[in-house]
């Protein structure tokens, strides 16, 4: 059985295991950005790709109030998110579900904020990283396999006047997402945290 631990993150007690990808302190800047973006964003639910044991989405809603949708295709993952939505004091609703990002949200559903959180090590350098589990990480042999799928559901599930919050590894990769977007995105800026990871804000092209 997996031993469960408890870390603080952003003020949250989150619950996590060998099964999941321990919280990252840094990505506390995920959650604050998108919460920051948020208080000048029409009313509307928020919805997280790849959300793992949930610290980042549940932290944003903390903050906002806004109901809150989290998606991962991890049994694990999921489980412990039901279990931090229950530990923390959340504001609004939070719909936990199981299944790929692209399959997992009906096709009317719209979200005025979206959080992608997908895994982005190269296939080749997962091995450098041996206390994380290998599916929470594995990103495809450039790091943006589930990124790229990331950016297709925010394009299809965006509100017209919301913001995407996009975590990436590298400035190489978010460059590469910023060339590979359809016309529906625009990159407003892009937030890059040393050699932890990367930020980048999608908006709707005006």
């Amino acid at each position: 059985m997996a031993a469960h631990r408890v870390t603080d993150f952003g003020g949250l007690q989150i619950e996590y295991d060998d099964r999941v990808l321990a919280p990252r302190q840094w990505t506390t800047a995920q959650a604050r950005w998108m919460a920051d973006v948020l208080r000048r964003l029409p009313d509307g639910p928020v919805l997280e790709l790849c959300s793992g044991a949930g610290h980042i989405g549940l932290l944003a809603g903390v903050y906002t109030g806004r109901d809150l949708v989290m998606v991962d295709a991890s049994e694990a993952a999921c489980e412990m998110a039901e279990r931090n939505v229950a530990a923390n004091p959340v504001k609004g609703s939070v719909d936990v579900r199981r299944g790929r990002v692209d399959e997992a949200i009906a096709p009317e559903e719209r979200f005025v904020g979206i959080i992608a959180d997908p895994p982005w090590v190269p296939s080749a350098r997962t091995s450098t990283f041996p206390e994380d589990p290998v599916t929470a990480i594995d990103g495809g042999e450039d790091g943006l396999a589930l990124a790229l799928v990331c950016v297709d559901v925010i394009d299809r599930h965006l509100a017209p006047d919301g913001a995407a919050i996009l975590q990436v590894g590298t400035v190489e990769q978010a460059e590469a997402v910023r060339e590979r977007l359809r016309t529906g995105l625009r990159v407003v800026e892009t937030r890059t945290f040393g050699d932890r990871g990367v930020l980048v804000r999608l908006d709707r092209r005006g």
